[in-house]
């Protein structure tokens, strides 16, 4: 699998081709790119994102350190990836295939596919994040 980082910051593409709600359609043959965040931050946006309505959040990796989170986004996010404290990473789709197995060495499923079968829409992602980003701050502010 090949993969390269998006470092310059571009603004968002909307999200088309699916009815809003819906989420994105689901991966094509492994075909997907992949947002890095801090675990703190990525377990609080799972919560925000299972709150939400409907099938928000996709398949999300966790390394075997409990450093990061990943989460599965579809193809060509990371061109217009811009949230500050993550990284998106593109992959070929070549190889790759989202099964139980998790596709990087050193890391495990959180949501494994199957439970979550969509990619993570970036929009609703980049919303939970600052959302996540914002209660931490608060919580940290309060000691």
């Amino acid at each position: 699998m090949e993969i390269r980082q998006s470092v310059v910051p571009r603004t968002p593409p909307a999200t088309v081709a699916h009815a809003p709600g819906r989420g994105e359609p689901p991966l094509p043959d492994g075909a997907c790119d992949l947002v890095t965040v801090p675990t703190r931050q990525g377990l609080e946006a799972v919560d925000i994102l299972r709150r939400g309505a409907g099938d928000a959040v996709g398949p999300v990796l966790h390394d075997d350190d409990c450093n990061t989170l990943g989460f599965v986004v579809p193809p060509g996010t990371a061109a217009a990836w811009d949230v500050p404290g993550s990284t998106c990473t593109e992959t070929d789709g070549r190889g790759s295939r989202l099964n139980p197995e998790p596709p990087v060495a050193g890391s495990d499923w959180l949501l494994p596919p199957g439970e979550a079968d969509l990619a993570t829409d970036p929009a609703v992602l980049r919303a939970a994040l600052g959302e996540a980003a914002r209660i931490i701050e608060a919580a940290d502010n309060c000691r």
